[in-house]
């Protein structure tokens, strides 16, 4: 039995020191940003949402007032001439893009992920003269490691890079490439080793590829069910000849560049669906309090108010969840644990939202002309890119019972 001295010791510390306490409050700072965020948001994002929706046409004009306002490539350090923010206010933008639309948001932030990996495992002259260039003016980088049959088993990647002299050949195909019909450079992962006994960890290589390189060929846009203004597309790689200068990091270790930029960006993936399940009570809630049914509000009726109790609790868990992530992506020894439980709650509670958004707006929610039914088709792919909903389940169960396995406990 523990003595009245040990239980008291520690108590007696606390008092003694000054402790650090868990706040939940943004600083002025973060309030201010949000504040303006939200404000491009809902002026510029919201009232053209619809309109870049039925036409997919990309939205440079958008694009060029969010690079200049400091609201793109936001994780670009003031050193490389970026906005220089920290991941927890990357989602704090991103989250309020996104309750405005999810797709011209997209179209904002995207480039975030191809520049991930120069950000994190990048060469000195790489960031300077790659990341430099997004923070110089407003165009697109995109990550290229899905393939037609390669999705969330990246070590199915088929697409190789063969060594020639001082260059390497690469000849592949990659598919669903956000922002890939505008890029000015690509992430590409491509095996450097043909051994299929090869670890994944050991097989692959990552390039940056520049958008006008010789062989590069860029696919038709896809009409997409959502996020239709994003613009996404297949990039066919025939005979690309890349300097050795262009390899992220180590010849071999690729696929842990790929992963750890997940880790990074998985936050910001996260706020998006935030971002959009916000909107979705948002909207719901207005049209309960103006739409009458049996004499009365339908916000009166017991069954509208537990759909909007259940949007406001997964909302709120998620956005604290998301936050959290954030924090821990920027700290040593983060692990993809807490990313992808954020993405992946975010990311299914935001299909619920907009499909509960749906059901109070009735009829009206299977309409074109109301914006809920935008919103259900651009949840639908928070469950699928930078990881499935059940790859971000894969994750979390190996790392729990890991950490069980060597500490008998499920608390991280």
């Amino acid at each position: 039995m523990l003595s009245r001295l040990a239980i008291n010791a520690p108590r007696q510390r606390i008092a003694a020191q000054q402790v650090r306490k868990i706040s939940f409050d943004l600083s002025d700072t973060e309030k201010e940003i949000q504040a303006a965020a939200l404000k491009f948001s809902k002026e510029v994002l919201a009232p053209n949402a619809a309109k870049y929706d039925k036409s997919g046409e990309f939205p440079w004009e958008i694009i060029r007032q969010a690079h200049s306002l400091g609201f793109m490539n936001t994780l670009i350090s003031e050193k490389y001439g970026g906005p220089g923010m920290d991941a927890l206010n990357t989602c704090l933008v991103i989250e309020a893009l996104s309750y405005g639309c999810t797709g011209i948001q997209l179209a904002i932030a995207g480039s975030s992920l191809g520049a991930a990996p120069v950000h994190l495992a990048g060469s000195e002259e790489q960031k300077k003269k790659y990341l430099g260039m997004l923070a110089a003016e407003p165009i697109i980088a995109s990550y290229a490691v899905t393939e037609p049959g390669a999705g969330s088993d990246v070590n199915g990647v088929k697409t190789k890079a063969v060594k020639k002299g001082d260059e390497y050949v690469i000849n592949g195909t990659k598919m669903w490439i956000t922002g890939g019909g505008h890029a000015k450079w690509f992430f590409v992962l491509a095996r450097t080793d043909d051994n299929p006994k090869t670890s994944a960890g050991k097989a692959f290589t990552a390039f940056i590829v520049d958008g006008d390189t010789p062989g590069l060929v860029r696919g038709k846009k896809e009409q997409n069910m959502g996020q239709r203004c994003s613009d996404t597309r297949a990039i066919m790689f025939e005979d690309v000849r890349v300097p050795k200068e262009n390899i992220i990091g180590e010849v071999g270790a690729g696929f842990k560049v790929a992963m750890a930029s997940f880790d990074l960006t998985r936050p910001y993936v996260a706020a998006g669906a935030v971002g959009l399940s916000w909107r979705c009570l948002d909207e719901s809630a207005k049209y309960a309090l103006e739409r009458k049914a049996f004499g009365t509000q339908i916000a009166n009726h017991q069954g509208v108010q537990f759909m909007l109790a259940d949007m406001a609790i997964n909302l709120e868990l998620a956005r604290l969840y998301t936050y959290r992530s954030a924090v821990e992506s920027e700290t040593p020894g983060r692990s993809s644990y807490n990313a992808s439980i954020a993405k992946c709650f975010a990311a299914d509670t935001a299909q619920i939202a907009a499909s509960n958004a749906c059901q109070i707006f009735g009829g009206a929610g299977f309409n074109c002309e109301y914006p809920v039914e935008k919103l259900m088709r651009d949840a639908k792919i928070y469950q699928i890119y930078e990881g499935t909903s059940q790859i971000q389940r894969m994750v979390i169960a190996r790392t729990l019972l890991g950490h069980v396995a060597q500490n008998g406990t499920s608390r991280m």
